[in-house]
């Protein structure tokens, strides 16, 4: 049995992807450790307190579970897509329980297991990947019978379920990088064009209702518009985190010498922590992280062209998209070329269950780059 699910496999994975996701863990460690150092203090009296929980929490876990994803037959993971996509929408469910749900800033995305807190809406975006991955390449595999309008009504459908769930959890960000990785992996199949068109026209209407439902999502827009709009309001996190990146210069102010880190930036160990690295490392220190991912995204879409398999190939650039999405989104919003989302630095920013499923998906991708021709 354990021969079916973890076989042999002669073949070895990218060397070279290997070695860049190790390079972004590093490096996600090292900065953590140093911009949660004052913070950590302030709020537990130890100075390494959320480093150690992300240790713990996040990246221990995360190796156990991407370890187990490199080894797995990746034709199990096609099988039971379906049923992990469905565990996770009763897991999205239950954060509204009064019993296991927990909020935080008035907002129920967590599930409370005791000694750790658990975030479902990490695991939707690998789950859902996997089962798009999966539905998508057996609804396709026979082009001569596809039905195009079947499948994006379907398609849609799927997503309405999924925006009702992240809307309820005020949970927008996820809900842009789902949307924008499931609608890629569905173009990329050679879909009708008439298709784009309808589904940006739907995407576009769904974000401004999105926006204008909620107040905070409209300045966020409006800021973006005019950075220098109400600077000590609705504008204060993004003029903050501009001044931090430009007090970096060329080489920075030295690793835990951030000042915006103390009590100005909000957020640094989550949204904001690339703001607080480009201050103490500097242009420098901003661009090797961000050639780091264009390495990441280089070795992950090589791995897509070189994947025979619909399935994998399919898996293995919703992955890719999804890093890289939120790699853009949330280094943009830091230095206002895209609006403030929320949306957190994959490796990088604060958070146990963001860590650990981006891990298990790297073991996945890894697995998938061993099946590359």
């Amino acid at each position: 049995m354990l021969r079916d699910w973890f076989p042999k496999n002669k073949k070895h994975s990218d060397y070279i992807l290997l070695t860049t996701i190790g390079v972004l863990l590093a490096l996600g460690i090292l900065i953590l450790s140093s911009v949660s150092a004052s913070f950590s203090y302030e709020k537990s009296g130890d100075t390494y307190y959320f480093l150690k929980h992300q240790l713990l929490f996040g990246l221990l876990p995360g190796l156990v579970l991407g370890y187990l994803a490199y080894r797995i037959n990746l034709s199990f993971l096609k099988k039971w897509s379906p049923i992990l996509l469905l565990f996770t929408f009763v897991l999205m469910i239950a954060v509204f329980l009064p019993v296991v749900g927990s909020k935080l800033e008035g907002a129920s995305r967590w599930l409370n297991l005791g000694f750790f807190s658990f975030q479902p809406s990490e695991l939707l975006k690998l789950s859902f990947i996997l089962y798009m991955a999966s539905w998508l390449s057996s609804r396709t595999e026979n082009k001569s019978q596809v039905d195009f309008n079947q499948t994006l009504q379907a398609f849609l459908a799927i997503l309405v379920v999924i925006v009702i769930l992240l809307f309820l959890q005020s949970n927008l960000s996820t809900l842009i990088v789902i949307a924008v990785v499931g609608v890629t992996m569905y173009l990329s199949l050679n879909t009708p064009l008439i298709h784009i068109p309808v589904i940006f026209a739907l995407g576009a209407g769904a974000l401004v209702l999105l926006i204008k439902i909620a107040p905070y999502r409209m300045n966020r827009f409006l800021v973006f518009l005019n950075p220098d709009l109400d600077p000590m309001g609705i504008g204060y996190q993004l003029k903050q985190s501009m001044i931090a990146v430009g007090s970096g210069g060329i080489a920075g102010v030295g690793l835990g010498m951030s000042a915006q880190k103390l009590g100005y930036l909000p957020q640094t160990i989550s949204d904001s922590i690339f703001a607080v690295f480009a201050e103490e490392t500097g242009f420098l220190g901003g661009l090797s992280l961000v050639l780091a991912f264009l390495f990441f995204v280089w070795r992950g879409l090589k791995t897509v062209k070189d994947t025979p398999d619909r399935f994998l190939k399919l898996t293995a650039l919703g992955i890719t998209v999804w890093i890289i999405l939120q790699s853009f989104v949330n280094i943009g919003a830091m230095i206002g070329i895209v609006p403030l989302t929320g949306i957190p630095l994959p490796f990088i920013s604060y958070g146990g269950s963001a860590l650990a499923i981006e891990i298990t998906a790297m073991g996945i991708l890894l697995n998938i780059s061993k099946h590359s021709q």
